[in-house]
């Protein structure tokens, strides 16, 4: 399984949506962290299988909540751009790929 990254701004929304569900309730919030735990995981271990939504960046998605891991497959490693709520616009992460 390959190690990863995530981009400042990444970890930053991924502790956001953290708070944001704690507010409702720490059970949502703790389901919503497995859930992204999880994606990672999944995307660690097989990169590939998850579809290209602009070369080279991949998504996967939540299956619980509107949310989806924006990620970049590296020689060593997968960079995780985005924690992406999917009502928002959808490219504003494009300058994380510098």
């Amino acid at each position: 399984m390959k190690a990863f990254g995530l981009h400042p701004e990444a970890s930053e929304e991924f502790n956001e949506a953290l708070r944001h569900y704690a507010d409702i309730s720490q059970t949502l919030s703790g389901r919503f962290y497995d859930e992204i735990e999880r994606l990672i995981a999944e995307a660690r271990a097989r990169p590939k299988a998850f579809r290209q939504i602009r070369p080279p960046v991949r998504r996967h998605f939540t299956r619980e909540f509107p949310y989806s891991i924006l990620f970049v497959e590296r020689p060593d490693d997968i960079w995780i751009l985005a924690v992406m709520p999917l009502h928002r616009e959808p490219n504003y992460w494009l300058h994380r790929l510098a």
